[in-house]
């Protein structure tokens, strides 16, 4: 399987508060592992929401930091076979301190495939139980208010 890209997307819950509020520290942290070839760009989206966003020669790096969530969302793509994102998770890992990790590792652009490439599609359904038991709540608090 010839696989053209890889992604990583990173999320980063309760972190540090005092590692949220510096721009330039968290580009020093980004540029210690990919080097200067990003070229990072911050921009203060609003008071509590800081994106930073880098292109390179085999890839992109979007990272965007909640400080009212102390949440970090992060995007690495990269189309180089000898690239290692992994290292930027685990540096930024240890940067923000966060409590809990979620990480999504993606295969992008499967040519390697003879036969035509369909997508996955996976739906998620509730339980029937809980579709009731929203549909009683929402009927009484309905009945409620009209008395």
């Amino acid at each position: 399987m010839k696989v053209l890209a890889r992604q990583l997307t990173i999320d980063l819950y309760n972190c540090n508060t005092k590692k949220l509020q510096d721009a330039e520290e968290i580009k020093a942290v980004v540029t210690k592992v990919v080097g200067d070839t990003p070229n990072l760009q911050s921009s203060k989206i609003t008071d509590d929401h800081i994106a930073i966003v880098g292109a390179f020669e085999v890839g992109h790096i979007a990272i965007h930091v909640y400080t009212e969530f102390r949440y970090v969302a992060v995007d690495v793509f990269t189309f180089s076979e000898d690239t290692e994102p992994e290292l930027l998770s685990k540096e930024l890992r240890k940067y923000f301190q966060p409590d809990k990790i979620k990480s999504t590792f993606l295969k992008r652009g499967d040519f390697g495939q003879e036969k035509e490439i369909k997508p996955k599609i996976k739906t998620r359904l509730a339980p029937l139980r809980k579709i009731h038991n929203t549909g009683a709540k929402v009927i009484k608090t309905l009945v409620r208010r009209n008395k």
